[in-house]
């Protein structure tokens, strides 16, 4: 079986592996992942501050070998799956080279060998270093070498690097910049103590943390937005999505991507069927095209389907990890409303069987419960769908 874990995953993987998180050698099982939240230690006894986990495929099944993959497929790792549903040793394959600034990446043990047990005064990054002189003197204090870290998880990662990197020439000849993707963690007292024990891992004597990044998203009408619409065959979606995208044309001052569920599955997803995986990898596809707009400030606008509350939440964290706004809109108009405006004939097809694993007749349909909008439009006109839709994205300031 081959995987791909999402971006914090690989993230931690890159540093069990590296052993950077040594003493640590595998993700947390039930048994280590209770034990470091009851009691900041692994069940046997051993101390760790925080939780490194794997979400494996719900198909994986205890004694299968799982293989990890990156995100263009090379093969990173194997691990075997225990019977409590948690992983064993990782099995190393193939060094971690995708992402940015793979030059600079050094293992702990690479790093401990050119400091030679030199004294270190490690200093690990998550944004611009303002006070170089404070740095420069702690390290002469120390008789130290400086060691930058810069933490370069994420979409702030290369900044990060480049930030460390420009502060170099401004230190010692023989200063070292590793990059460690190290994901920041929810409560900082956690993230402090693993910056902390990754500073160790690499050989550091003395530890400073850098100040984290001050982020400044600018205002909504600037930042990238993902209007995702979901709801039955017939609910409306696309009618209401093509009137959004005309509206905001004519509007002018955004960059506007359309992607409605059957063109995409012409183009995009051509050969794709209707089972609950290919289903799934459709969403995840144009989630991906929308998130990469919304990336660079663009406004994409979804109508498919996307029956499925956990696909959904994928597309939002795809939309969100870029930094960019995800809106989600339920158009709840009820199947047999639908059913009564099928013009193509398509509930009529699926309730005789021939068209199979249909939504809301032979497969199902999650309702959202974290939609940020939610229309019938059973009684209301297109046109006033789309103003609601509109003064949403008014009151949300996305639209002036």
């Amino acid at each position: 079986m081959e995987f791909t874990p999402d971006e914090r995953e690989l993230a931690d993987l890159e540093l069990l592996l590296s052993g950077a998180f040594e003493p640590l050698t595998h993700f947390l099982g039930h048994d280590d992942l209770h034990a470091v939240h009851e009691q900041g230690a692994l069940a046997d006894g051993t101390p760790w501050p925080a939780p490194v986990t794997l979400h494996l495929p719900g198909d994986a099944r205890p004694g299968d070998e799982v293989t990890l993959l990156d995100p263009e497929g090379v093969p990173l790792a194997a691990v075997t799956v225990t019977d409590q549903g948690a992983t064993g040793p990782l099995r190393s394959l193939n060094p971690p080279e995708h992402g940015p600034f793979a030059r600079l990446r050094r293992t702990p043990a690479q790093v401990r060998a050119e400091l030679a047990g030199q004294d270190t005064l490690a200093v690990t990054m998550r944004g611009p270093l303002d006070d170089l002189g404070e740095v420069v003197a702690t390290a002469k204090e120390l008789a130290a070498r400086i060691l930058l870290l810069p933490l370069s998880y994420g979409e702030a990662g290369p900044a990060v690097v480049r930030a460390a990197l420009k502060a170099k020439e401004q230190l010692p000849d023989n200063t070292l910049v590793v990059p460690v993707p190290l994901a920041p963690r929810d409560e900082p007292e956690l993230d402090h103590e693993l910056r902390e024990h990754i500073a160790t891992a690499y050989g550091a004597t003395e530890h400073l943390a850098g100040p984290d990044p001050v982020t400044l998203p600018g205002p909504p009408h600037r930042r990238g937005l993902v209007v995702f619409f979901t709801g039955l065959s017939g609910s409306g979606k696309s009618t209401i999505a093509r009137g959004l995208r005309d509206a905001l044309l004519e509007e002018g001052g955004r960059t506007i991507t359309y992607l409605d569920g059957d063109v995409v599955r012409h183009l995009l997803s051509k050969g794709l069927t209707f089972s609950k995986e290919d289903r799934d990898l459709n969403i995840r596809r144009i989630g991906f095209v929308a998130a990469e707009t919304a990336r660079h400030g663009g406004l994409s606008i979804c109508a498919p389907i996307a029956p499925y509350a956990q696909t959904r939440e994928e597309v939002r964290s795809m939309v969100e990890s870029v930094g960019a706004d995800f809106l989600l809109i339920h158009v709840a108009t009820p199947l047999e409303e639908c059913e009564r405006r099928d013009r193509k004939g398509l509930y009529a097809k699926a309730r005789a069987g021939v068209i199979p694993s249909f939504t809301g007749i032979s497969d199902p349909y999650e309702e959202p419960e974290d939609a940020d909008l939610t229309l019938d439009t059973t009684h209301i006109s297109v046109d006033a769908a789309v103003s609601r839709v509109l003064d949403t994205l008014r009151a949300g300031r996305w639209i002036r």
